[in-house]
């Protein structure tokens, strides 16, 4: 068994996934918050404290928390989600104990001078205005929001500028100290390394860490809708999705093995049909977004502004078709797309920790790789048409930003789905 876990007695849990045959380690501090834990005047703060971790702490400045890792070849990152933020690293075996010092440090003696919080205000409103100038960017998060209009999951992880501009030192104290308690925490490391070795440090690095987080996000309430910006652009950016399943929901799998299969390569429906076929596109694709307590199903399409009127009673037309003749072939082909993605990833640690990570925040435990397969492999053709059918009966969601003229009315859309 290379997956071992620890919990600490103030609630940090570790985990690690060991791998003999790599000489680095991927570690990293997962935190289960994110924007959907935001009050709305606030929107934007887990993104902005992101970026504020690295700004200097109680003993390194900006410059010596780049500077110790890059020293020894490693590198250090976050990101932050709707659900978690996430600090990592990747470093040669030997300098792991570097790497949980600089994580610890940034996590608990952070000190957000004003004058840093202010400079990278600034930088965070660059990030704003680029992903507004982005399209095929911004479009995503337009059909977050309609699709969950008025509650935290539907707003931007970056934040609004307006919103980002006001905040300062004292909120950023208050929501680290509030939200990033142990028992909301998993540090996940894996790679070269002793587990019982990488405990000790963590809890030497983690062991004052004991106040308690708060804060509780909203359930997710699916409503549906549309969004029309109409742009001077190219091409019509379009999201045309549903309300899907949670991670916790027993069809989770179902609906990755229906998305792959309608939209996940170049064998995909989608891809064939559409692009192939027709040549009305030159990107289309479907995705799952799953959450705690929800999730949607969508597709992208980026296409001209005269093809558009032909895509959309096109794909109307394929969803319908899910629900009718998705074949066994069809259905193993997806279910070895989808174990094919999952052992490939065994080979990168960073990976590795991330998945190990997601696991525990999602399901309070490690999930072995065979398990997962097996519940890949239980799909079967007729419950991906069932699921198809109920999965299009909903509400849709539509978003488009461009040339938007040609696409027919939200209700006639409606209409040839229902």
């Amino acid at each position: 068994m290379t997956v071992e876990v620890t919990r600490l007695a103030n609630g940090l849990t570790i985990a690690s996934d060991t791998m003999a045959a790599v000489e680095t380690v991927s570690i990293g501090a997962w935190v289960g918050v994110g924007t959907r834990f935001e009050r709305p005047e606030v929107n934007g703060v887990s993104h902005f404290l992101e970026h504020m971790v690295f700004k200097g702490t109680e003993r390194r400045s900006a410059r010596d928390i780049a500077e110790e890792i890059e020293a020894v070849g490693g590198h250090l990152n976050a990101y932050t989600s709707r659900e978690n933020t996430a600090f990592y690293a990747k470093v040669l075996a030997d300098d792991l104990p570097l790497a949980i010092d600089v994580l610890a440090d940034i996590l608990q003696h952070s000190t957000f001078e004003e004058a840093e919080v202010k400079r990278e205000c600034a930088v965070v409103l660059q990030e704003i205005g680029q992903a507004a100038d982005t399209p095929d960017d911004i479009i995503f998060d337009h059909f977050q929001e309609t699709a969950y209009p008025d509650q935290a999951l539907g707003r931007p992880v970056l934040g609004r500028s307006e919103i980002v501009s006001s905040l300062d030192r004292d909120l950023l104290n208050d929501y680290i100290s509030g939200h990033y308690g142990p028992q909301r925490m998993v540090i996940s490391a894996a790679g070269k390394l002793d587990h019982a070795r990488l405990v000790e440090q963590v809890a030497h690095a983690f062991g004052d860490l004991s106040h308690r987080a708060e804060g509780r996000s909203e359930p997710a309430a699916y409503t549906g809708g549309e969004y029309r910006g109409g742009r001077d652009l190219e091409q019509v950016h379009l999201i045309l999705g549903f309300q899907g399943v949670g991670f916790l929901d027993p069809d989770h799998y179902t609906i990755s093995v229906l998305s792959t299969l309608f939209g996940g390569g170049m064998s995909s429906r989608l891809f064939q049909e559409v692009r192939e076929n027709r040549g009305l596109v030159y990107s289309i694709y479907s995705f799952v977004s799953a959450y705690m307590d929800g999730g949607l199903f969508a597709i992208y399409a980026g296409t001209g502004e005269s093809e558009v009127s032909e895509l959309l009673p096109l794909i109307c037309q394929e969803l319908s078709r899910l629900g009718e003749d998705v074949s066994d072939v069809e259905v193993a082909r997806a279910q070895v797309q989808l174990k094919a993605g999952l052992l490939m990833g065994r080979e990168s640690s960073g990976a590795r920790c991330e998945h190990l990570a997601q696991q525990i925040l999602i399901h309070g435990r490690p999930i072995g790789i065979e398990e997962m397969i097996a519940k890949i492999e239980a799909v079967d053709a007729p419950q991906v048409r069932t699921f198809a059918q109920h999965l299009t009966a909903g509400p849709p969601t539509l978003t488009a930003l461009g040339p938007i003229g040609r696409i027919e009315p939200f209700e006639r859309l409606s209409a040839r789905l229902s």
